[in-house]
């Protein structure tokens, strides 16, 4: 019985696209290696994040694919993952692939909380991730990681980051009594974001994620052209209608800076009673998605309404979102991580096919 080459698998492979990024495995350079044992095909596949949220529709693709040839009784895969960085990104913040910033027409909405859960399910998922925490007003990131009394040390020039649930993190809050305002105006609090950025040890850092204030004011507007750069921004809101206007004043925000939006998260989407499993939509359900679709930027998805994602907040126990919650609320909280993980690797993707212009 004849057997496969390598050549005619890899043929094969050219024919199984990325499902978000929409070319070929071979292409993208995701194929690593292709081992042949008799009539058993074995495949290296490199994924663009380990988030990657379409994993198992990509082994199933491959499996169909590879399985056409003949002589092939038996298709293994073995996944890594690499997040692709933006060289633009990493010449101004070295060591850093990606920005994300985390932002909200107004407050009230869960902005820092979905930023806690971004960060610490990225990480849980094998990505190296920091936590800015520019929200200097309201720093309620070292409360929500459980390191509220830290203390950050210096290391000649440079800051250490406090690290909590695999997460590496710096916040004002860490650094003033709990009970003090802060009470400075626009040019003071992008002096210490812009500190924070460029004066804080951050390392080899696969995603920065950063909790700007809300709204579509001086600060956020200064604290988003103080960022280098940006890979794009995660909107946040709730389903209400007034909620819904000031999100998408936000999203045109961003646009304004230039900064893409890599889709609009809804948060206290729905509230299940634990006791009975009726579901209440208690501030309307579903406005998000409509709003994005009218945006034309990507709905990552709804998170509900939960007394133990407030308790965890409070408790500082981030990890516990995705270990000690109902199968209904991890999964949805899963999904956004892992939902807005490919948009970053949709946009990488879209800035590498940008031509480059050089005037020497």
């Amino acid at each position: 019985m004849s057997r496969p080459t390598k050549e005619q698998v890899i043929d094969r492979l050219r024919t199984v696209n990325d499902p978000e990024l929409h070319k070929d495995l071979v292409t993208l350079n995701m194929v690593k290696d292709v081992v042949i044992s008799g009539g058993k095909v074995h495949v290296h596949v490199e994924l663009t994040t380990p988030a990657c949220p379409l994993k198992d529709r990509i082994s199933a693709d491959v499996q169909t694919a590879v399985g056409q040839l003949a002589g092939v009784d038996e298709v293994t895969l073995e996944f890594s993952a690499q997040v692709r960085g933006q060289s633009r990104a990493e010449d101004k913040l070295p060591g850093v692939k990606h920005v994300l910033a985390v932002g909200a027409g107004k407050g009230g909405v869960g902005k820092s909380t979905a930023a806690v859960m971004l960060a610490t399910g990225l990480a849980r998922s094998g990505a190296s991730v920091a936590l800015l925490d520019a929200d200097i007003y309201g720093p309620s990131i070292p409360t929500m990681m459980g390191v509220r009394a830290a203390k950050p040390v210096v290391d000649g020039e440079l800051i250490l980051p406090i690290e909590a649930a695999g997460v590496k993190l710096i916040s004002i809050g860490l650094m003033i009594p709990p009970e003090q305002a802060v009470v400075w105006r626009g040019p003071m609090v992008h002096g210490v974001v812009t500190q924070f950025l460029q004066q804080v040890k951050w390392g080899e850092v696969d995603y920065l994620v950063v909790d700007l204030p809300p709204g579509t004011g001086d600060v956020p507007l200064t604290l988003a052209q103080a960022i280098p750069f940006i890979t794009g921004a995660v909107i946040i809101c709730t389903p209400q209608d007034v909620a819904l206007a000031d999100a998408r004043r936000a999203v045109r925000m961003y646009e304004q800076l230039n900064v893409g939006c890599l889709g609009v998260i809804e948060n206290m989407s729905y509230y299940v009673c634990p006791e009975c499993g009726h579901r209440d939509e208690i501030f309307d359900h579903g406005g998000a998605e409509v709003a994005a679709r009218e945006l034309g930027v990507p709905f990552l998805g709804a998170i509900p309404l939960n007394g133990k994602l407030r308790a965890f907040a409070d408790a500082g126990a981030p990890e516990k979102y995705f270990t000690e919650t109902a199968d209904s609320v991890r999964h949805a909280i899963e999904s956004v991580v892992q939902a807005t993980a490919g948009q970053v690797s949709v946009r990488s993707a879209e800035q590498a096919d940008q031509p480059t212009l050089t005037i020497e």
